[in-house]
This record gives C-alpha cells, sequence and structure tokens, in this order.
C-alpha cells in the first residue's frame, strides 16, 4: 500500500526503517522515545493488538522523514505516535501521513481514533484539531519527566 504525492511515499515500515524511526523520535523532544524492540512490535504482523505503522520518504533518496504507528482494536484504533523530523515539519507530510493512516483504518474496520497528547504541546494540539480531533478528557499526571498531564481527544472517521 504505497502512495506517492508530491515526491513523497508512504509506505509499511519495515525492519530496514527502524533505526531511522527511532532516531527521527529521539531528535524530537515531544515524540515518545521508544526502544528499538517496540517499534519492531509494531511492525510484527502477529503482535496484539495489531497495528499499522507507516513510514514517508522522499522518493529521490528514499530517506525516511517521518513516520506513524496506530494501534488497532476496531471499532476503535489509538494513535500512539506520528512524527516528522524537524528539517520536514510544517510542510504537510504528518498530514499525508495520517491520511494515508486513515485510509488503512477504515479499511480495518475502525470508526473512531483516539489519542492522547502532552497539554504543554501546542503544536501538536494545533495539528490534531486541523484533522478534526476534538478534546475528549484530560489524565492528570500521565507523563513523566517531567510530570505533565495528557489532553485526550478523539476523532470519527467517516
Amino acid at each position: 500500500m504505497s502512495e506517492t504525492i508530491e515526491g513523497v511515499l508512504i509506505r509499511p515500515m519495515t525492519k530496514p526503517d527502524l533505526a531511522r524511526v527511532k532516531a527521527i523520535a529521539n531528535s524530537l523532544p515531544d515524540a515518545p522515545h521508544w526502544p528499538k524492540s517496540a517499534y519492531k512490535t509494531a511492525i510484527d504482523p502477529d503482535s496484539a493488538p495489531r497495528r499499522i505503522a507507516l513510514v514517508a520518504t522522499g522518493t529521490e533518496a528514499g530517506d525516511v522523514e517521518g513516520f506513524a504507528v496506530a494501534s488497532l482494536l476496531p471499532p476503535q484504533s489509538e494513535l500512539e505516535t506520528i512524527a516528522v523530523e524537524a528539517a520536514r515539519q510544517r510542510r504537510s507530510l504528518g498530514r499525508r501521513l495520517f491520511d494515508e493512516l486513515v485510509l488503512q483504518l477504515k479499511a480495518a474496520g475502525v470508526e473512531e481514533v483516539h489519542l492522547e497528547v502532552r497539554v504543554s504541546n501546542q503544536p501538536a494540539l494545533g495539528f490534531y484539531r486541523s484533522l478534526g480531533f476534538v478534546p475528549t478528557g484530560l489524565r492528570r499526571g500521565y507523563y513523566a519527566d517531567p510530570v505533565e498531564d495528557a489532553a485526550l481527544m478523539r476523532l470519527r472517521l467517516q
């Protein structure tokens, strides 16, 4: 399931992508800093819950520039992470990743996507609102290092 959009290829995440995916996440202070094993689980078709893990690559060099992971618990899904390398942010790459993710979520029977995000992460909150997510609550003290509340959000897929 690949899609080329304006010089960007959206495709399933594979094992050779994991080092670059982890490097992107670790370079972004607000992205989850998962161990490599978590990304291996995300691409394992036998993991439970099953996940959709996508990467966005520049078609010229083929380097991973962003990624997204969502867990599947139809009719719901959790957007676990979506990240774009700093130099490629604010160029619609995150939106392109999310649009492809939504197509695959719908095909898997998902009707609703949930997420949590640090309340201080205003760029992410704005991005999620622009995608149509609405606030549903607050989880106090959810994040550590530093301790911070999580804003809960939901998007109904149509």
